[in-house]
């Protein structure tokens, strides 16, 4: 089973934060109060492109080729993510 990891809260929608951290082995335990790490808080379907980018070393015409859709249009999603990141920079910013 492939378990989806959680970045947003079920009830309010708002990002999740980490606040223990465990060691199986000797089972250490950490408490504290983490950001989730930006490419966690991205959405399924953006992690996803990201990865594809990386495996076809950046190359959107690759990409488009693949995923069957033209160079523009993945050139907006990239546009889009990099706007989304963007944002996400500057919450994570403003909570430090």
């Amino acid at each position: 089973m492939n378990f989806k990891f959680p970045s947003s809260c079920p009830s309010c929608e708002e990002t999740l934060q980490v606040s223990q951290l465990k060691c199986n082995h000797c089972e250490t335990t950490i408490n504290g109060n983490y950001p989730l790490p930006i490419f966690l808080q991205l959405t399924p379907k953006e992690q996803e492109f990201i990865l594809q980018f990386f495996l076809m070393s950046g190359s959107l015409k690759e990409m488009a080729s693949q995923l069957g859709i033209s160079y523009p249009t993945v050139r907006n999603q990239l546009d889009d993510m990099i706007e989304h990141v963007k944002q996400l920079q500057k919450t994570t910013e403003n909570e430090k």
